[in-house]
């Protein structure tokens, strides 16, 4: 009976170093890096991400200020626009108010036929 109690105690002895040995193998493959090599990853990966969210920033600053000059332009013309037709309804407002100005000063004039200076006279 001792006998095979040391051959399954030698079987897991063996199972155990080996098991170790793989263990250790693979821990050598998979394990960090270093730290200095870890850090200058990191700062890779930093200016990586630094020079692509500067180009983002760079396009949509670019996207923004297109934007922003579409919609001032757009305001100018919607300003003109509007200048233009108060301008023109002024103007149109202001005919008849001139016509009626004038058909009052001639139709005064010509009503009796004197002069205004004659007009504010008393009649006789």
């Amino acid at each position: 009976m001792s006998e095979k109690s040391n051959g399954e105690f030698g079987a897991f002895l063996a199972g155990f170093v080996i098991g170790g040995l793989v263990g250790a193998a693979t821990a050598l493959i998979l394990a960090p890096q270093s730290g200095s090599e870890t850090r200058a990853q990191i700062a890779s990966k930093g200016q990586d991400y630094r020079e692509t969210g500067s180009q983002y920033v760079h396009e949509a600053s670019a996207r923004a200020q297109e934007q922003a000059r579409i919609v001032l332009d757009s305001g100018k013309q919607e300003a003109e626009t509007l200048r233009t037709q108060v301008n023109n309804r002024l103007h149109i407002s202001q005919e008849p108010a001139e016509s009626a100005a004038d058909a009052e000063t001639s139709g005064a004039d010509s009503s009796s036929g004197n002069s205004p200076a004659e007009d504010s006279l008393p009649a006789e």
